[in-house]
């Protein structure tokens, strides 16, 4: 069918419960759980989404789980998230196809079935917002260290192309920041060269200017450590269409890095909810 919408999404750990959010992040936490029912209407069939805390070290994996279940505590930050349950639906079938094709891609590519497989809170946090019936089904995504920012750009095409042909509205979730220095204290913003690398970033994804936001990955990621050198990413601009709309919708700061939440859907989506977004405000 499509993929109805792509987002950028934060994962910061002091969103994982709301009721923590410091102030400094609250718009992003607004702004995701109004997304949340803009996907709501959207009804996929499938949220397919890469986290940039699933690193792996050779391998892209897909997470082809028929069921994601269980309990979180995050290892990097215990005390933020802790003994927090999810219970999602997955989609084994399209799973072992995005296997299949990245294989015959020349890929390295496995997949994971697994029932005792925990989520990463880079997976979790977003959809505790996005998804917080817990009810579409989700295939995650590794980041994988091994592979340059071109063959993770390839692998998304791959991807890509499978969720177009397939018979299912899809939504996609890149999960991760963009400058990433991380220092102490959650209120800290990234250095002034840093940022500037983000502005000028954000001003290329705004004007829809997609090839120039890629090429100066490579750069942007070493001087600004973008979180996963940008992998998450390459990989979201491999699901963005010529036609697609962004959407800035909100940002913030956590321990010196930069997050942000840009959403990309079609253009004739994106303008019929205008249509009705003006009808509404008559």
């Amino acid at each position: 069918m499509t993929i109805e919408l792509s987002l950028l999404v934060p994962h910061v750990p002091s969103l994982c419960n709301e009721d923590q959010v410091p102030e400094f992040q609250q718009d992003m936490a607004r702004k995701m759980k109004k997304m949340g029912k803009q996907i709501k209407e959207i009804n996929p069939d499938v949220i397919v989404l890469v986290s940039c805390h699933w690193p792996s070290t050779f391998f892209h994996y897909v997470d082809c789980t028929p069921v994601h279940k269980g309990i979180l505590t995050a290892f990097e930050a215990p005390d933020l998230i802790k003994d927090v349950p999810y219970h999602y639906p997955g989609d084994e079938k399209l799973a072992n196809e995005l296997v299949k094709a990245g294989e015959e891609a020349n890929l390295q590519v496995h997949g994971v079935n697994d029932p005792y497989f925990i989520w990463d809170y880079g997976s979790l946090v977003p959809l505790r917002y996005l998804v917080p019936d817990e009810d579409i089904p989700v295939i995650n995504l590794s980041v994988t260290l091994a592979a340059s920012l071109e063959e993770t750009y390839k692998w998304g095409q791959v991807i890509a192309k499978i969720l177009r042909e397939s018979d299912k509205k899809v939504v996609f979730l890149s999960s991760g920041a963009l400058s990433h220095n991380i220092v102490r204290g959650r209120h800290n913003k990234p250095t002034l060269s840093e940022h500037a690398l983000d502005k000028q970033f954000i001003e290329f994804v705004m004007k829809k200017d997609y090839k120039a936001a890629y090429d100066m990955l490579p750069e942007y990621a070493r001087m600004a450590r973008v979180e996963s050198g940008g992998r998450h990413l390459a990989m979201l601009f491999a699901m963005i269409e010529d036609d697609c709309v962004p959407t800035y919708l909100a940002e913030g700061q956590s321990s010196g890095s930069w997050n942000a939440l840009i959403t990309f859907e079609k253009s004739e989506t994106a303008n019929l909810k205008a249509e009705v977004e003006s009808e509404f405000v008559k």
